[in-house]
């Protein structure tokens, strides 16, 4: 067991898949104190980054400030700060002062198949593959708590046109960290076929007039070198096609 930060509780080990019940996040008031105390660098940073690319844009996000896990619940206080905050952030990983969590939702075809995406060249993630997901932001809060599954379903309606309410089936929540990012997904069974929903995505790419993936993938293997995955998509993978039914 090892911490994941200096102020919480021990986790199990870096990329080790664990059952998750319940996700307690909750949205304090005030400035995320390593907002407060960066502001300047993230200004520097912020600055250099739009001019690599342009099409950044600075919108609100919540970033944890502190986070623990006892009894199968991740409970923590978070922040709203701009999305510069974290661009800053996870360049250096600073676990002690700010950690990442955010939501996967894994949307698994009917006939085996992961759907992943891949990013565009545009985003803050360019052509980085993996489930179609995004930060927590304040539209996520419910009754001062972040909302895990309305954020899943927001951001796979948003880049992919699909509706996770269509899940024949959802499992229930699991997570892994790796430096300072905890994923919480679950996974999401739709009845359509790889190739019906890569179709229905690749046709919700074609009318946004400003989509934020290039195209879907149908993933079949765990296999890490198949793609430019994000550091989280192969353990997940891996979890899903060694429990998959």
């Amino acid at each position: 067991m090892q911490q994941l930060t200096s102020n919480i509780s021990e986790w199990p080990d870096e990329r080790l898949i664990f059952p998750v019940s319940r996700v307690d996040l909750r949205i304090m008031d005030g400035p995320h104190p390593y907002y407060l105390a960066e502001r300047d660098k993230i200004a520097v940073n912020w600055a250099q980054e739009i001019s690599a690319n342009p099409a950044l844009y600075d919108g609100r996000m919540i970033l944890p400030r502190a986070v623990q896990i006892r009894d199968g619940v991740i409970s923590g206080e978070t922040h709203i700060v701009p999305f510069s905050t974290f661009l800053l952030w996870r360049k250096t990983r600073p676990v002690a002062a700010a950690i990442h969590l955010f939501a996967l939702p894994v949307i698994v075809s009917s006939d085996g198949a992961v759907i992943a995406i891949r990013m565009g060249k545009h985003t803050s993630n360019p052509g980085r593959v993996y489930c179609a997901a995004g930060s927590l932001d304040p539209e996520d809060i419910r009754d001062g708590i972040c909302d895990m599954d309305s954020n899943m379903a927001r951001e796979v309606l948003e880049e992919t046109g699909l509706a996770l309410s269509d899940a024949d089936s959802v499992s229930g929540f699991h997570a892994l960290h790796d430096r300072g990012v905890i994923t919480v997904f679950r996974s999401h069974r739709l009845s359509a076929t790889a190739a019906e929903l890569i179709g229905r995505i690749a046709a919700h790419i074609a009318q946004d007039p400003e989509p934020e993936i290039d195209e879907a993938l149908a993933i079949r293997s765990a296999d890490p070198g198949l793609h430019r995955y994000q550091p989280f998509m192969s353990p997940i993978l891996e979890w899903v096609f060694k429990n998959k039914r």
